[in-house]
């Protein structure tokens, strides 16, 4: 099980390196973009901040997993977008953007996930850790 404190230390870690480089460092890991992801708290309705990878954008919109390392929780910032979709989405180019999350349908991961984890074969062994089935979720600009 991977625990809360180290996940935080993580993505704190990341945001370190990030502002210690004036953002040079930072927006790539593994092969894959990474993003800044706002949500807001389903208990507290406070703004949370997450680094996230993003291994696969069709067009506008983004594909992101909610593995939490394998473990057999979802993570907290998927637990926060069921509640409420809308976010706020922070590329590269430091622009943040809202954004609509929404959690694949069945069909759209049966088609998603062999692209996910072929290109990134660690989520393929996050999803051999857990019985539970990964989410994808995907960043839609809004309507």
């Amino acid at each position: 099980m991977t625990s809360d404190r180290r996940l935080r230390s993580l993505n704190r870690a990341h945001r370190l390196l990030r502002g210690a480089t004036g953002g040079r460092l930072g927006w790539r890991a593994g092969g894959m973009s990474v993003i800044e992801l706002t949500t807001t708290g389903r208990r507290s309705g406070r703004r949370h901040t997450v680094m996230l990878t993003a291994p696969l954008r069709e067009g506008d919109v983004l594909v992101l997993v909610a593995s939490r390392a394998g473990d057999d929780r979802h993570p907290d910032w998927f637990l926060n977008l069921r509640t409420n979709p809308d976010v706020e989405v922070r590329l590269r180019d430091g622009i943040s953007q809202p954004m609509r999350a929404r959690e694949a349908t069945p069909a759209e991961r049966a088609r998603l996930w062999p692209r996910v984890s072929g290109d990134v074969r660690w989520y393929r062994r996050y999803q051999e850790k857990t019985d539970r089935v990964i989410p994808l979720v995907l960043l839609e600009p809004p309507p």
